[in-house]
């Protein structure tokens, strides 16, 4: 079945969220579950903050030091944009930027959960993990389909000659 974008320009630089109802409800409750996540530092957050020097333990320990706050400080920040935003009906091309991180985030943390692997066969529909595994994917498009969106602001580049 076709489906409708879920950015469609506004005419001024931004964008009209088009997500239905549920989308908006099951969005609205992912961030603060994130969130909540991330402040607990369950494991399933690791790969959010992941190892910058995984050779040097003492090179990654000064290196988080250094960015640990300005990190999770940055995941707040989209996770609750995204949340914010839901309620808007228009949000600004900056304000979509930031839903992109905020579903980076959210797929980040549900895809560890599931351990999604690149050439993993989607679960049967009856399996437990079918439903997280679907909000993954629609993440995934929702990503996808906001850079998509915000591709369309880019300058055409001009032809060499």
């Amino acid at each position: 079945m076709w489906r409708a974008r879920h950015f469609v320009p506004d005419g001024t630089g931004g964008f009209r969220p088009q997500l239905r109802r549920l989308e908006r409800a099951v969005l609205a409750d992912l961030p603060d579950r994130v969130l909540a996540l991330i402040e607990e530092r369950h494991p399933a957050t690791a790969r959010l903050f992941p190892a910058a020097y995984p050779a040097d333990p003492e090179a990654d320990a000064d290196y988080r030091r250094a960015t640990a706050a300005e990190l999770l400080e940055a995941r707040r920040t989209c996770l609750r944009a995204l949340a914010e935003g839901l309620r808007q009906r228009t949000i600004s091309a900056e304000e979509l930027e930031v839903w992109v991180a905020a579903f980076e985030t959210l797929r980040l943390v549900l895809g560890t959960q599931l351990d999604v692997q690149e050439d993993m066969t989607p679960p049967a529909p009856d399996d437990p993990l079918a439903a997280p595994f679907a909000l993954f994917q629609f993440l995934s498009l929702l990503q996808d389909e906001a850079v998509q969106a915000l591709s369309g602001l880019l300058p055409e580049e001009a032809e060499a000659p």
